[in-house]
């Protein structure tokens, strides 16, 4: 079994999202983390169930998707490090995770 090691930014992307659905309704807002929570621990017992992000079909990084979200991590055997979450609809920028993989000394 895998620990899960949420990155501050992972936690800072996933607050921002939550914020700004609370805005219109805050019980999807709480649905949607406790979702997202609950997949990412499914990840201690199954790291390598996300796919490759289309965007990175040869990196080390995998995600997994809870609509609306996407949520980027690695592991290394012994922890997953969830590293970003991002609205699905977005575009994923080159460098936005070994960027954050860096500041978590993944």
């Amino acid at each position: 079994m895998a620990e899960i090691v949420w990155s501050e930014p992972a936690l800072s992307d996933l607050d921002a999202i939550a914020d700004y659905i609370a805005l219109e309704n805050p019980a999807a807002a709480a649905e949607l983390v406790k979702r997202i929570v609950g997949h990412v621990g499914q990840l201690a017992d199954h790291p390598e169930s996300g796919s490759r992000p289309q965007e990175l079909k040869r990196s080390r990084y995998r995600q997994i998707i809870e609509p609306p979200c996407r949520v980027f991590y690695r592991h290394d055997g012994y922890r997953v490090f969830v590293l970003h979450v991002m609205r699905s609809e977005r575009v994923l920028r080159k460098g936005r995770l070994t960027t954050r993989a860096t500041q978590t000394k993944v």
